[in-house]
C-alpha cells in the first residue's frame, strides 16, 4: 500500500439514528416505510440546516427546509447497510471492514432465567425489577420508586439485542453500577447480546432524569477493522462519545467520552486543533437516545438544527488534505408507531474534502466504503468495502 502524507487527517461523524429511508428489505425487520430525516422534518420542520444544505445532504434525502442544491460542496451518497441487523454495533463495525454476518441474539420477551439467575448470583442480589422489554424512559417511571426502597436493579431489553441495567447514581452508585454491568458482559458473550447498556438516573417520586454516565458494554468486533489496522500502523486514531465502548477500546490511541452532541462536536473541533495526523472518530448519541427512541420528531429537528449549527466550528478546523465524513449508522424514525427501535434504513454519505468540487457518489452497497477509504488514505488494508 502507498504511504500515506505525512499530516493526513479524516474525520468521521456519526449521526446516530439519522436514516434516510427504508431499505429494500426492511419489511424483514417489520421497518417497511420509514425514514427518519424526511418524516421528522415532515411533522416538525422545517430544517433549519444551512451548511449541511450547502454540503448536499438534502441531495440524498430532500427535507423541509432541506432542499437539493444544484452543486453542492461535499460529494455525496447513501449507504446501505450489509450487516444482518440494524444496531449501533453492527453499522459502527460495517464502516470498519467488520460486517455483521450472524445476527445478535434477541429477548423481547425478557431474559430466561438461566441468565437472570446467573446476573442475580454475580451481582450479589436476589432479584432484578422488570425482566422486560420497555421503553428506558416509561420503565423508570414504573419502577423507579421500588428501586429506590429496594435498590435492586431494573434490568430491561428491547426489539434490539441489548441488556439494560438501570440505577440510581444515589441508591446503587456509578460505580456498583458497572460492575454489575460488567459481570452481565462476562455472562452474556456466549448468548451473543450485543450491548450491556449501564443507565444511571436521578431524581426522586417518579420524576427521574437519565444521565450522561451511561457506558456501553459491548462484544468485541468478530474480525479485524480498519481502527486495529490503523493503530498497528502508527496511525494516531481518537474516538469521541461511545466509540470506545462500540470498539471495546480496540484500535484506538485515545477516548473522549462526551455529554451529549454539542459537547461531542465541542471535543470534535477541540482535538482537532491538536491532531496533526490521523482519524478522529465521533458518535453523536441524542438523535438516537434522546428523540428516536422516544418517538420526539420535534427534538430531533431541533438536535439536526443543533448540530448543523455546531458544524461552523468544525469546519473552520478542516485543512486542505483533511477528509470529513457525516454518516449514520442505522435508522430510528421518530414517527415510527409500530416499535420504539431501530429502524432498518439507508444511511447518509457526506464526504467532504476542503477545496475541492463534490461528486455524486450514488448508493453505495455496504458501509464499509467509508473504512475503505479511510484505509487507501492512510496506506493501511481493509477487509472489505471500495473506496470512494
Amino acid at each position: 500500500m502507498a504511504s500515506a502524507p505525512a499530516n493526513a487527517r479524516a474525520v468521521i461523524l456519526v449521526l446516530d439514528g439519522v436514516g434516510v429511508g427504508s431499505l429494500p428489505d426492511a419489511s424483514r425487520f417489520g421497518d417497511e416505510g420509514t425514514n427518519t430525516l424526511l418524516h421528522a422534518a415532515e411533522a416538525a420542520g422545517p430544517l433549519r440546516m444551512p451548511i449541511s444544505k450547502d454540503l448536499g445532504l438534502g441531495c440524498v434525502q430532500p427535507a423541509p427546509g432541506l432542499e437539493a442544491v444544484a452543486s453542492p460542496s461535499a460529494s455525496h451518497g447513501r449507504m446501505a447497510e450489509g450487516s444482518a441487523d440494524k444496531d449501533t454495533q453492527s453499522g459502527h463495525w460495517e464502516m470498519m471492514g467488520c460486517p455483521v454476518k450472524v445476527p445478535f441474539a434477541h429477548f423481547s420477551s425478557g431474559f430466561p432465567s438461566e441468565i437472570v439467575d446467573a446476573f442475580c448470583r454475580a451481582a450479589g442480589i436476589d432479584r432484578v425489577l422488570g425482566n422486560k422489554a420497555a421503553s428506558g424512559t416509561e420503565i423508570l417511571k414504573e419502577l423507579g420508586p421500588e428501586h429506590e426502597r429496594t435498590g435492586l436493579p431494573i434490568v430491561y431489553t428491547s426489539a434490539d439485542s441489548v441488556f439494560q441495567v438501570a440505577a440510581h447514581e444515589e441508591v446503587v452508585g456509578v460505580k456498583e453500577l458497572y460492575r454489575w454491568c460488567e459481570e452481565a458482559r462476562r455472562i452474556l458473550d456466549p448468548y451473543r447480546v450485543g450491548r450491556v447498556i449501564a443507565r444511571p438516573f436521578v431524581g426522586h417520586d417518579g420524576a427521574y432524569t437519565r444521565t450522561f454516565h451511561r457506558r456501553d458494554y459491548s462484544m468485541p468486533p468478530p474480525g479485524p477493522t480498519v481502527l486495529d489496522a490503523l493503530k498497528e500502523a502508527g496511525v494516531p486514531v481518537v474516538g469521541v462519545g461511545k466509540i470506545e465502548d462500540i470498539f471495546c477500546g480496540r484500535g484506538l490511541t485515545q477516548s473522549l467520552h462526551s455529554e451529549g452532541n454539542h459537547d461531542g462536536m465541542r471535543m470534535t473541533a477541540q482535538t482537532l486543533r491538536a491532531l496533526e495526523r490521523g482519524l478522529l472518530f465521533t458518535n453523536l448519541v441524542e438523535f438516537d437516545s434522546h428523540y428516536g427512541h422516544r418517538r420526539d420528531p420535534a427534538g430531533m429537528v431541533r438536535a439536526l438544527d443543533e448540530f448543523d449549527a455546531d458544524l461552523a466550528e468544525v469546519l473552520e478546523e478542516l485543512r486542505a488534505g483533511d477528509q470529513l465524513f457525516i454518516t449514520a449508522d442505522h435508522g430510528n424514525d421518530p414517527t415510527f408507531t409500530k416499535t420504539t427501535d431501530h429502524t432498518r434504513e439507508y444511511v447518509p454519505l457526506l464526504r467532504y474534502e476542503p477545496g475541492r468540487v463534490g461528486r455524486d457518489l450514488g448508493t453505495r452497497a455496504t458501509f464499509a466504503d467509508i473504512g475503505a477509504t479511510i484505509a487507501a488514505m492512510f496506506g493501511v488494508r481493509s477487509p472489505t468495502g471500495r473506496a470512494l
